[in-house]
């Protein structure tokens, strides 16, 4: 496989931050630029709350990109991180779509690198791949099927017991996985490095603290923080258990951004942020989202970049294992002969 790797472009001459008037009122300057270039804004959950009060649309990765691709909006700003503005791009190639900081990457990709990943493959020629979807496109392109946190173990339990698995990149999900699958699985030594900062010790201090307070975690934590979650899930099925559920005092061990939508959601409820290793520090902010301003939007969209650049043969490689997963999804499993 030969593609070219994806590309961040920025047109020559744009406007800098330093540049902007501090008198401008930043979010109406947004509004306005969003209209005239028939733009939509995707947030993620773990974006500053005043980006996803400004957004269309605020969800996970693939949930935001599929949202994206079903309107007639010709710009897609993505306020995410790299791999998920590919993941809009191999879903809406005739769209533009703009990233607000080029440097907004993930750990987790950066620990899988595509020639790594495929001598990794080579090394296990008779296995699938099933790979999270926090991964680079050149990664997806190599792999069998992508998955998220939240359909991985339905698609896991559709691949026949015969066939041996690889996982990648996140060794704390694909330890997950393995245990509520019953699998076995070959597993990538990868880590998020905002989920792997959760301390158990100030976890249990915590929980001492607010013994009714019911504990969220996103799978990607490490077994320390999972064995006392009273609910593991994606970012979104713990929004949705913490709302409707009866408790009124959560605490969250995930990026803590998302306590935004919470609060709005269930103002009534009281949601705790789960520290970091020394009970202070804001080591479970994801540095790579916080990269992303209002400033870095507004730029974004007067300059109509930083810009992703997908080569096409990328863009069709990358494209079928996620097609495979929405396949396997509606319940259609992987054939006892598939092979990579």
């Amino acid at each position: 496989m030969n593609q070219i790797a994806t590309t961040i472009e920025a047109l020559p001459g744009a406007m800098s931050e330093r540049q902007i008037d501090p008198t401008l009122d930043l979010e109406a300057e947004i509004a306005r630029l969003k209209k005239e270039k028939n733009a939509i804004i995707l947030a993620h959950y773990y974006q500053d709350g005043e980006i996803q009060d400004l957004a269309d649309f605020v969800g996970d990765s693939l949930d935001l990109s599929r949202k994206a691709a079903e309107t007639d909006a010709d710009v897609i700003v993505f306020c995410g991180v790299r791999f998920m503005a590919e993941v809009a791009k191999i879903l809406s190639p005739n769209k533009t779509v703009l990233l607000p900081d080029s440097k907004a990457g993930c750990s987790l990709e950066d620990s899988c690198q595509p020639e790594p990943f495929r001598k990794f493959r080579e090394a296990h020629p008779d296995h699938v791949s099933v790979t999270y979807i926090n991964c680079s496109a050149e990664v997806k392109a190599a792999s069998d099927i992508i998955v998220t946190s939240s359909n991985a173990a339905e698609i896991i339990d559709q691949i026949p017991l015969d066939k041996p698995i690889l996982w990648a990149p996140d060794r704390h999900l694909g330890s997950y996985l393995a245990k509520k699958t019953g699998r076995d699985m070959t597993l990538w030594n990868g880590s998020c490095i905002v989920h792997e900062q959760f301390s158990e010790r100030e976890l249990i201090r915590l929980k001492t603290q607010n013994p009714d307070a019911m504990i969220a975690a996103h799978p990607e934590c490490h077994d320390g923080i999972l064995r006392h979650a009273d609910h593991i899930g994606s970012t979104r099925a713990i929004l949705e258990y913490v709302i409707n559920g009866p408790d009124q005092k959560y605490l969250i061990a995930t990026e803590p951004h998302i306590i935004h939508q919470m609060e709005k959601a269930a103002p009534h409820k009281k949601f705790i942020p789960v520290p970091g290793a020394d009970g202070s520090c804001a080591c479970n902010n994801c540095p790579f989202m916080e990269l992303n301003t209002l400033e870095k939007l507004y730029l974004c969209l007067v300059n109509n970049g930083p810009q992703i650049i997908m080569p096409e043969d990328l863009r069709l490689a990358a494209v079928k294992p996620l097609e495979r997963m929405l396949e396997m999804s509606k319940g259609i499993p992987l054939k006892k002969d598939h092979a990579a």
